[in-house]
């Protein structure tokens, strides 16, 4: 029998501040071929997340297949905006949600990797977070505040944790982000600069894919999610439609499930993927392939299936 076994191996799932994300559901399925794994917190959420954790309130989310629960060997306070402690502004060091949680910036949270497990002690880093804070505006109001902003939260923060953490990579190390297909198709709605900084993380990843293979010898990929209601698109305000859309014309009409995001993560991580790099792999039931709405065409819908 062919399985993904990541036995031996150490993750760290940077986003994971719920149990309704796909950060959480690659952390788990990461966990369930073996892997030891490690996750980054928006430090505003730490506390909630680690309290949540403790008081059980997710313990029907950590049940693992075999009967035990899924347990995270190391939870950091992480924000993907700052890139070293010297970057982080003042009014951020003074605000009570980020006091007391050390240095949560990327090379900050990579060197308390090696100060907790060693110079080499890493296998796996997932990007698993995006922001926008002008995400609910059309692209042509979005002031270049905004625009930027949701740019360097989203995809150069990417950037970011490949240059830190890369040295920290053993060998058949891989790194790996979410997109969404708004990098490459309109969605109205999904504004604030968000679809230009999914379109510049994926051909980051296909550029890191050829530097980190080069530098590093790791392997660099994303998945395109299809539509999910996670906390954060939630916000959004319209992604129950989106989802609904998404449904009715896939071509295997049904809806994507955070399982099946992390499998995915866990295959493209694992020896079996190991030719894999430079690749986006879409996780949507085929909808990206699709170029005219079934909606729109009922009687053709008709006849195929027919």
């Amino acid at each position: 029998m062919l399985n993904i076994d990541l036995s031996g191996k150490r993750a760290f799932v940077a986003g994971v501040g719920d149990d309704a994300g796909f950060g959480f559901a690659i952390a788990k399925h990461l966990a369930m071929a073996g892997a030891s794994v490690c996750v980054g917190t928006w430090p505003p959420a730490y506390v909630i997340f680690t309290k949540m954790l403790a008081r059980g309130k997710m313990k029907a989310s950590q049940q693992m297949p075999d009967g035990s629960e899924l347990s995270f060997e190391k939870i950091y306070p992480f924000d993907g905006d700052f890139d070293s402690w010297d970057e982080v502004p003042q009014e951020i060091l003074d605000n009570r949600r980020y006091k007391d949680r050390g240095d949560f910036t990327v090379q900050g949270v990579a060197n308390q990797f090696k100060a907790d497990f060693g110079e080499r002690p890493l296998d796996i880093v997932v990007h698993s977070f995006a922001n926008g804070p002008e995400v609910k505006k059309p692209l042509i109001h979005t002031s270049r505040k905004g625009y930027l902003s949701a740019i360097g939260s989203s995809a150069y923060s990417f950037v970011s944790m490949v240059r830190s953490f890369g040295p920290l990579l053993r060998d058949g190390g891989s790194f790996m982000n979410l997109t969404f297909m708004a990098s490459e198709r309109v969605f109205p709605g999904y504004g604030g600069g968000m679809s230009s900084a999914k379109a510049a993380l994926e051909s980051d990843t296909r550029t890191l894919a050829y530097e980190a293979g080069r530098l590093y010898g790791a392997r660099v990929n994303s998945i395109s999610a299809g539509p999910w209601a996670s906390r954060a698109a939630s916000a959004i305000g319209f992604i129950g439609n989106m989802i609904d859309y998404a449904e009715r014309n896939s071509p295997l009409n049904a809806s994507i499930t955070a399982t099946e995001v992390g499998s995915t993560a866990a295959f493209l991580c694992s020896p079996l993927g190991s030719g894999i790099t430079g690749s986006v792999v879409y996780v949507d039931k085929g909808y990206h392939a699709m170029g005219v709405a079934v909606d729109a065409v009922p009687d053709i819908l008709a006849s195929a299936e027919g």
